[in-house]
């Protein structure tokens, strides 16, 4: 086996998993990649004893470096006695003799038998035992299929089964896998148990680990033999030989058509079962511990096949979530078995449905908290949870009530953002000691980054929720943690953590709650968010102007707009010629002319006309911004005496913009289907035409005379 430290893999992506040793290790690589390793003579001696040591069976679970036997041990009972069943029905390539009698019809098939036998199986066997060259072995192998299943001799019911087994496992010395291959399908379509069964996993395992292999798997069906194995095999009686061919099967979810086939093949309803099973198997059971290493084969196979549409319907059909759920729960110690199932619902919780499942899935919500605080310092599980939580708080407000009431949700996140903040500062403290102010940043977020975008996603998801945003504006240290990260980091370092962070601060700042710990810090997030809005990232650019939206309904944060000459950033937004942010700004410019003292800084700005422009360019498309405008306006003129004074040159330009938008059958009667007619009326109708008639009108009652225009529809 190779040692696990020698290849691992980056589990920052969500790949489908590719393990190399069969079992876990004490290290962080849950999965590893395939690598071809050939077998000397000495490892692939043909031993017949009946049962392998202990201590290498230990070695191999262990995953340590050391030879791999194949024990394929000669089966002595059923050389003696053929059993009496027959697996398959009997095929009608050979006639029978139709007699009166039970007995001599059995006779008669015992003579047809072994005039086949010697007709068409025994000249393939003689040419095992005299062949050399490996190509034209292949071709006897298969001939000797095809004539077994002709002959219906596959399965235990054959009289001379001893006789062909002893000869196939000759062959197994032969350093071929190919070869090992054709042998595997052929015993394992005899129906071996016992050792037997164990020795051909082992040697199917061996064969697909070796992705060099994909491709003569896929064309002599190896799959088929091996998935038969996990339908008809007795769980606790041959659990180690199960590990073995889900071992196998899971090296093959790895390639794209194998992992199609099974999930053609019902794989995935097949594998459920077999949870379903080792979840009824309890903790002080014998077999328990050992069935951890069988279940981390299942579930990494399963995420593999979460990939796939077909799949991901069938796992939703059969009650994954429950199942997957109770595995959690019952191997919450087991850090690989958590991590697989958690990649499960990590890749199906980006789907609307599967998502919807889990979020009904009340249990849930207590074991990701649970494994959170079990494993706080495990970035790759933690990650995903968090990933998880993310997607489950994203548009369902009963998932987040759900989490939020789980006893010590925000404590576990408040936790977890200390961690991580502590691991993302001594990471920068050591980049910076090195130099690396001098070079560029890393491209992408590092590991500790990672976690605090998606773990500071949960917190802007959460503070959705009415209540629960209320609560969190009032959790003083989930505000500071948030501002530090504002303070200690910058857009050139990670733009997306600071976009976060500010992000969640403008959700929080919405609630005007008592012991709001947002209006306590204002001015020191005011000072913050000043750094932000002169980055060179449009993104954190508009984000800090949302922010400052709902703080400058504070008279302070007026004030230090004005200072700090802030409005006129927020007036030369509007020339962005940008939806969003022209809405955002006009936010600020409409908090600030609540103030009379503040008014005149538009006329002097030339904000007035820039307000007109928006009007125009984004009026009947957003009717939302246009209340907005017209709302900023209507603050500005209060104490108005003459149009042409407070509007100057944009007086007629915004009498003729305002009344064309008051014209119903103009502004939404044009080209509009019925939905979105009726999207926008509400709009029109509820917020922008009760301002909007009242600012005409004072316009019209302080002009002294109307232009007389022509209308253009929009």
């Amino acid at each position: 086996m190779i040692p696990p430290d020698q290849s691992e893999e980056n589990l920052d992506s969500e790949e489908p998993a590719m393990m190399n040793n069969l079992c876990r290790s004490n290290n962080n690589c849950l999965a590893e990649q395939r690598s071809y390793t050939p077998f000397n003579d000495e490892s692939r001696q043909l031993l017949c004893n009946e049962h392998i040591s202990r201590s290498e069976r230990e070695d191999f679970l262990k995953g340590t470096e050391g030879k791999f036997f194949f024990q394929l041990r000669r089966e002595s009972d059923e050389m003696k006695k053929p059993d009496t069943s027959s697996s398959w029905p009997r095929s009608t390539g050979w006639k029978r003799r139709v007699t009166g009698s039970e007995d001599e019809t059995r006779i008669n098939e015992l003579e047809e038998e072994e005039i086949f036998w010697h007709v068409k199986i025994l000249p393939i066997l003689h040419e095992l035992e005299k062949e050399d060259n490996v190509e034209n072995l292949c071709l006897a192998c298969t001939k000797l299929y095809q004539a077994l299943n002709e002959g219906n001799m596959l399965g235990k019911r054959f009289k001379r089964r001893s006789v062909l087994l002893k000869t196939l496992y000759k062959l197994v010395d032969v350093d071929s896998d190919p070869l090992c291959l054709k042998l595997a399908k052929i015993i394992l379509a005899m129906k071996v148990d016992g050792k037997n069964l164990l020795h051909v996993c082992k040697l199917a395992f061996k064969i697909c680990r070796n992705e060099k292999n994909d491709y003569i798997i896929q064309n002599d069906r190896l799959l088929d033999c091996l998935l038969e194995v996990l339908r008809t095999e007795d769980l606790q009686k041959n659990n180690e030989a199960l590990l073995y061919c889900m071992g196998a099967i899971k090296f093959m979810s790895g390639n794209a058509v194998l992992l199609n086939e099974m999930a053609n093949k019902g794989a995935v309803e097949m594998f459920l079962q077999l949870v379903k099973q080792i979840n009824n198997i309890k903790e002080n059971d014998t077999h328990f511990s050992n069935l951890g290493h069988l279940l981390v084969q299942l579930t990494a196979s399963l995420r593999n096949l979460a990939d796939l549409p077909p799949a991901r319907r069938q796992l939703l059909c059969n009650g994954a979530v429950s199942e997957l759920c109770v595995a959690l729960e019952q191997r919450m110690n087991d850090k690989d078995v958590c991590t697989y199932i958690v990649r499960i619902f990590s890749k199906l919780s980006s789907y609307n449905d599967f998502c919807g499942a889990l979020a009904d899935c009340s249990r849930c919500y207590i074991l990701f908290l649970a494994l959170l605080n079990k494993h706080q310092n495990q970035q790759d599980l933690v990650i995903r949870i968090i990933f998880i939580l993310g997607n489950l708080t994203a548009k369902n407000n009963q998932a987040r009530e759900q989490f939020f009431k789980e006893k010590g949700s925000v404590n576990t996140l408040i936790s977890l953002f200390q961690t991580y903040r502590e691991l993302d500062l001594n990471a920068q403290k050591c980049y910076h000691e090195r130099g690396g102010e001098e070079k560029s940043h890393p491209k992408h977020p590092s590991e500790a980054e990672d976690v605090l975008i998606k773990l500071i996603r949960v917190l802007a998801n959460l503070s959705i929720h009415p209540s629960i945003g209320a609560a969190l504006a009032a959790a003083h240290r989930v505000v500071e943690l948030l501002v530090t990260v504002l303070e200690y980091k910058s857009v050139d370092d990670c733009e997306e953590l600071v976009i976060s962070a500010a992000t969640t601060i403008n959700n929080l700042s919405y609630y005007e709650v008592k012991s709001s710990a947002v209006q306590d810090k204002k001015l020191h997030i005011a000072e913050m968010l000043l750094k932000l809005l002169m980055s060179n990232s449009m993104d954190g650019v508009v984000e800090a102007v949302r922010v400052f939206g709902n703080l400058s309904r504070y008279h302070e944060i007026c004030d230090f707009i004005i200072q700090k000459k802030i409005h006129k950033f927020m007036i030369a937004l509007l020339d962005a010629k940008n939806q969003d942010v022209c809405f955002s700004a006009c936010g600020v410019l409409l908090n600030l002319t609540v103030d009379k003292n503040k008014r005149t800084f538009l006329m002097e700005e030339g904000g007035i006309g820039k307000l007109v422009d928006c009007l125009q360019d984004f009026g009947p498309a957003d009717w939302q911004l246009a209340c907005l405008i017209c709302k900023t306006l209507w603050n500005y003129s209060e104490d108005i005496t003459s149009a042409a004074s407070y509007f100057g040159e944009d007086t007629d330009t915004l009498l003729v913009l305002l009344t064309s938008l008051l014209d119903e059958e103009l502004v939404l009667g044009y080209s509009l289907n019925r939905d979105s007619r009726d999207y926008h009326r509400l709009y029109w109708e509820r917020e922008f035409k009760p301002v909007a008639e009242k600012l005409l009108d004072r316009i019209e009652s302080h002009h002294s005379f109307l232009p007389t225009v022509t209308i253009t529809p929009f």
